[in-house]
């Protein structure tokens, strides 16, 4: 192709989809892939990232981002994205609880700088050394990287060994720093312990002499250790400790080819075996008191003339060594830097969060935006909150902002619009992040900027502004978000603390903060409690940190501590925080509690309070109790159950977090107040699950046994019709087993249910008494489904021909309940079963392998019995044509009402249709008596139609149990009069019961009757045979045996005249009706064969009655 097909390709392309463009806020043209620019936004599948420009530490890059209200790019980036990556770059955290940056104290420290390998530099300790059986040596070391000669970081000689104890190390040039530890002259292997940067780093290291046992760390890590080195012997007493060289005798023969080359400080030594833990200490400055023999101090050491002065180094506790998670885009590999390496990063947010806040300047609220800036002569509210601040905010700046600020929303009369609620909530995110942006808490107004920050934050957690926070809760993550800003700024405050002001209390409508030094020796006996404005110590309003918590605090060799207390009370909170569908549940909850009352939704029914405790490394994580005043009177018809909980910042990070109850519970519930203990400290408040009650206790009893025997009366006369249908002989048949599987499975599940409650206490039995009922129960609605699908086969789309329909039904009646019982035990086995009830879990996704399908049932034999009758009123109609062609309208109606009642009436239980009635149980206990009642009949009702009233079982019934002459007052009058046995084979002869011969003899004098009837209206030459009428079905007006009402015949108990001819009309085509004038001729062949024809088709088919619903003589008269 020329090359100028190639540029006008290209031209077509750009035009297409539109030029880059390097401005903020405008969206990247995804078909450049070039390095992604400044200020460059790039948009992914789900995300849309922005490229602010700047190199900053991780800590100062998520800060950015979360000002920004988004976040840091989660690692791994999108493809599109990750190819227009130069460099490595920051990535977030996907499960983190609340970031904040460690907390460094300053420390100006002397160190000892051995500026050159020489055997004139060392540093000798003064007083000998005990006997050591374990010890443990921690420094903090800058290592010249150019020294790649083994040297001695310090070394420990006794009278009798001058190599008893030594650390080793050479730097690789280019790589890391390799130790090595030498006990009693056995020396083990360098190992790298960290980078050869030139930076402070922490190495520390252990020995012990059970078992030999040694360990190296370095910036906090285990990086090395093993077990043998020097076991079972202790140092010996009298040592001498050296620094920075190697002893090849005792206190002295030292040499420039050991020596050590670079800086060291804070060198301590301990008689014992720190923990990890403990040594997270002593690099934070803060070494554990227990067991030290050498706290660093240069008074205590001779030091060389050519080591003096000492240097003079200020330190942040922890050193700079911490790694952060980052991408390097080369490689495509996630790994970790130092957190404070200056890198660039992305801010992320979801496609439609962008979208929203695209649309944030358009919001009401600007004018409140331009007035505190116009006063502040200085942007202090961004109107657009995607934009980035300009320049560092100070301390003094940002008190002064914060009052100004603070002035106008006193005044302002009107509610904040969402923009301006916008904006200050970023801003007070800029403040927040003050101590991120500057490390070490330097001497200012932060007394003051405490009290304007929580002014502000009660000024916008007005009433009036709830409103408000429901429009911003997607885009800024509520009022949480709020409480997360004066969380991050309370630990600051700390340095306004002093001896003689240990306590700082700010207070103001809606919103108060407390910091305070503790020590923790005067709260040892009775714990730290902390009460709220308006509470009680010992009641509602305070919380507690118990003695325990601080006796536990005290073995950690804490002395004081800094306890930080806030609250909010507003009802902002209740109206955003609370969630219709947010059911946190409680760990006492039950099934048998869920079934009496109704889930509604959850509120916010206390302030919110929050405890945290500091030392000098961090937070420290302690265990509390609260006890909360709380407003139920706001539900008075309604059930409220008071929830402890915290808010969880790592769930649902986007949407600002959410309401856990891990390691919360009720420890007391009063009236209007509750108590808690949780076993950790952040944020609590008490939620109040409001619930509709459904029914007392008493009611639920009563339901308990209506249901229980209702349950057994069903199985009984289900395992009857099963029985029934195996002695009776019943012939092989679609339909015969249908009902075989339907009242099996039905039985089996009834049965399995009435034993559930015995298997409760064993967990395993319980699990497969659930797993058995789910897939009986299955099978059972499955086999109605079968039913319907049958029904629908004979009436609706009428077919004769047998087809091999049965391999479809068994994989429907038993194969699919298999697969879904299967997947559901595989997919949610510990959330399976449900807490103290043998049945499936109704708070998870488990409860839906049983609802659904059996919804999807219902409806299917909904829409069938919707159409049967349709067709069972088309057939009645026709019907009441034929016999009486003007029929008045009176009799109209009372057929057709007859038609739609009879088959709903037949078919309802025999679908399982009773069950949608369970559906509405929630609603009224009514409903509830009456789920119970209909269930309960279901089995007598199958055993009355499938048994008792079949035409087919009941002869084979009697014939097995030697009478033959049916079922009531003849059969037990005949069993007297039987002289001879009657047997049920070949050649056997029927009881000669004179009343069952005068019964045979009317049956068959009824039935010639109906034959001659038949033939004598279908046959053209029979008796009263007239001109052909215009309709096929129309007869002439007189013929008096059209005329005639059809004669009851008291010999066919329950039957009325002949309807053969169209009943058969109405199963085989019931939207068409037949000529039976063609092709029949009156003849008893004809009649034979729509005999057999509606056997085939009627009797109690199905369970459902279809010679009753579609208007035969019955399925007894039909089938003898």
């Amino acid at each position: 192709m020329a090359p100028w097909c190639y540029c006008l390709l290209a031209f077509l392309i750009r035009s297409l989809s539109g030029t880059p463009s390097n401005s903020p806020g405008e969206l990247r043209n995804p078909w450049v892939t070039g390095p992604v620019a400044p200020g460059e936004v790039v948009e992914t599948a789900d995300e849309v990232c922005k490229f602010p420009g700047q190199r900053l530490s991780w800590w100062q890059a998520q800060e950015s981002c979360e000002q920004q209200l988004g976040h840091l790019v989660l690692p791994p980036p999108d493809e599109l994205l990750a190819a227009q990556l130069p460099d490595p770059i920051w990535v977030g955290q996907r499960e983190a609880p609340l970031q904040r940056p460690p907390q460094r104290r300053a420390r100006s420290t002397a160190t000892l700088m051995f500026s050159e390998r020489s055997a004139d530099r060392a540093a000798r300790l003064r007083t000998p050394l005990p006997a050591l059986g374990a010890l443990t040596a921690c420094a903090h070391v800058q290592w010249d990287a150019t020294s790649s000669d083994p040297a001695a970081l310090f070394s420990l000689a006794v009278p009798t060994l001058a190599n008893a104890l030594q650390l080793r190390a050479f730097a690789e040039p280019g790589g890391a720093v390799h130790a090595a530890l030498v006990v009693r002259g056995h020396h083990a292997p360098f190992r790298a312990a960290f980078r050869a940067d030139g930076r402070w780093h922490h190495v520390c290291v252990t020995w012990e002499q059970l078992g030999g046992r040694w360990s190296l760390f370095a910036d906090g890590r285990r990086r090395s250790g093993a077990r043998g080195l020097g076991a079972g012997h202790p140092l010996p007493p009298d040592g001498i400790l050296v620094l920075g060289q190697d002893q090849d005798s005792l206190g002295g023969g030292f040499s420039a080819r050991d020596a050590f080359s670079g800086n060291l400080t804070d060198f301590h030594l301990w008689a014992r075996a720190l923990s990890p833990g403990q040594m997270h200490r002593a690099r934070a400055c803060a070494p554990p008191p227990g067991g030290l023999l050498f706290r660093w101090d240069l008074g205590a050491l001779d030091v060389t003339p050519s080591l003096l002065p000492p240097v003079w180094v200020r330190l942040l506790c922890p050193v700079p060594s911490e790694e952060c998670p980052s991408w390097d885009p080369a490689p495509h590999t996630e790994g970790s830097l130092l957190c404070l390496q200056p890198l660039p990063f992305l801010c992320c947010y979801r496609t439609e969060k962008y979208r929203r806040l695209q649309d944030a300047q358009s919001w009401p609220g600007q004018d409140v935006i331009s007035r505190v800036n116009a006063l502040a002569n200085a942007i202090v509210l961004l109107p657009d909150p995607l934009s980035e601040a300009h320049g560092d905010l100070s301390l003094t700046e940002a008190a002064n902002f914060l009052r100004i600020l603070e002035g106008v929303l006193a005044k302002e009369a009107a509610p904040l619009g969402p923009a301006a609620l916008l904006a200050v909530l970023h801003f007070l995110k800029r403040v927040a992040a003050l101590g991120t942006w500057e490390p070490e808490p330097t001497t200012g107004p932060w007394e003051q900027l405490g009290q304007a920050v929580m002014s502000v934050a009660s000024l916008v957690l007005e009433e009036p502004l709830a409103g408000v926070w429901l429009s911003v809760s997607e885009v800024a993550g509520g009022p949480m978000a709020l409480v997360a800003s004066v969380q991050r700024l309370a630990p600051l405050l700390n340095s306004v603390l002093t001896s003689e002001r240990p306590r700082m209390h700010l207070q103001h409508r809606h919103a108060g903060l407390e910091v305070r030094r503790l020590h923790l020796r005067e709260a040892s006996t009775e714990g730290y409690v902390f009460t709220v404005p308006g509470g009680h110590p010992e009641g509602p309003g305070h919380i507690l940190i118990p003695a325990a918590e601080v006796r536990r605090l005290l073995g950690k060799g804490l002395s004081g501590v800094t306890v930080i207390h806030s609250w909010f009370s507003s009802s902002v909170f209740q109206h955003t925080l609370g969630a219709p569908d947010q059911e946190p549940r409680a760990p006492d909850s039950s099934e048998e509690t869920s079934r009496m009352q109704r889930f509604l939704s959850t509120q916010v029914g206390s302030a919110i309070i929050s405890s945290e405790v500091w030392d000098e490394t961090g937070e420290a994580n302690t265990a509390v109790t609260f006890h909360l005043q709380h407003q139920a009177q706001a539900f008075p018809p309604k059930l409220v159950e008071p929830v402890c909980a915290f808010w969880n910042f790592s769930i649902s990070p986007d949407s600002g977090g959410s309401w856990a109850t891990t390691g919360c519970s009720v420890t007391a519930m009063y009236q209007g107040s509750t108590a808690c203990f949780c076993n950790h400290s952040t944020n609590f408040a008490v939620l109040l699950q409001v619930y509709d009650v459904q029914r007392g206790p008493e009611e639920e009893s009563l339901l308990r046994t209506l249901s229980f025997v209702g349950c057994g009366v069903s199985f009984c006369a289900l395992s009857t019709t099963f029985l029934l249908f195996l002695a009776a002989g019943v012939p092989r048949s679609e339909r015969a087993t249908v009902h075989k599987n339907l009242t099996f499975s039905l039985a089996s599940a009834e049965g399995f249910l009435m034993a559930s409650e015995w298997a409760k206490a064993n967990k395993v039995a319980c699990l497969a008494v659930t797993a058995v009922m789910h897939l009986l129960f299955l099978v059972a609605f499955f086999w109605m489904l079968v039913e319907g699908l049958l029904l629908w086969s004979k009436v609706v789309a009428v077919s004769m021909r047998p087809g091999p329909r049965m391999p479809l039904y068994y994989a429907t009646g038993w194969g699919v309940p298999v697969a879904i019982v299967a997947i559901s035990l595989a997919m949610s086995p510990r959330d399976y079963v449900a807490t103290g009830h043998c049945w499936l879990n109704v708070h998870t996704d488990a409860i839906w392998a049983f609802v659904g399908p059996v919804l999807f049932v219902l409806t299917a034999n909904t829409c069938i019995l919707v159409r049967v009758v349709i067709v069972t009123v088309s057939s009645a109609r026709r019907r009441a044509r034929m016999l009486s062609p003007q029929p008045c309208m009176q009799q109209q109606l009372r057929i057709q009402m007859w038609a739609t009642v009879k088959p709903v009436l037949v078919l309802l239980p025999v679908l399982g249709l009773t069950w949608l009635v369970g559906v509405l149980v929630h609603l009224s206990p009514a409903w509830a008596y009456a789920a119970v009642g209909l269930n309960s009949l279901q089995g007598p009702y199958i055993f009355l139609v499938y048994a008792a009233y079949n035409g087919e079982v009941s002869p084979g019934t009697q014939a097995a149990a030697g009478v033959g002459c049916g079922w009531g007052w003849v059969g037990l009058t005949c069993r007297g009069l039987c002289t001879q046995p009657v047997g049920v084979g070949e050649g056997s002869q029927p009881c000669p019961c004179p009343i069952l011969q005068v019964r045979s003899a009317l049956r068959r004098m009824t039935e010639k009757k109906a034959a001659e009837a038949f033939t004598a209206r279908s046959s053209p030459t029979g008796p009263g045979f007239h001109s052909r009428p215009s309709c096929p079905w129309e007869v002439a007006r007189d013929d008096p045996r059209v005329l005639a009402p059809p004669q009851r015949h008291l010999a066919l108990r329950g039957t009325h005249g002949p309807r053969i001819p169209t009943t058969f009309s109405s199963i085989a085509e019931p939207e068409r009706p037949v000529r039976l004038g063609q092709g029949w001729q009156g003849s008893t062949k004809g009649l034979a064969v729509v005999t057999r024809r509606v056997r085939e088709t009627t009797g109690i088919s199905m369970g459902l009655g279809w010679g009753l619903l579609l208007g035969t003589q019955g399925a007894s008269s039909v089938n003898s």
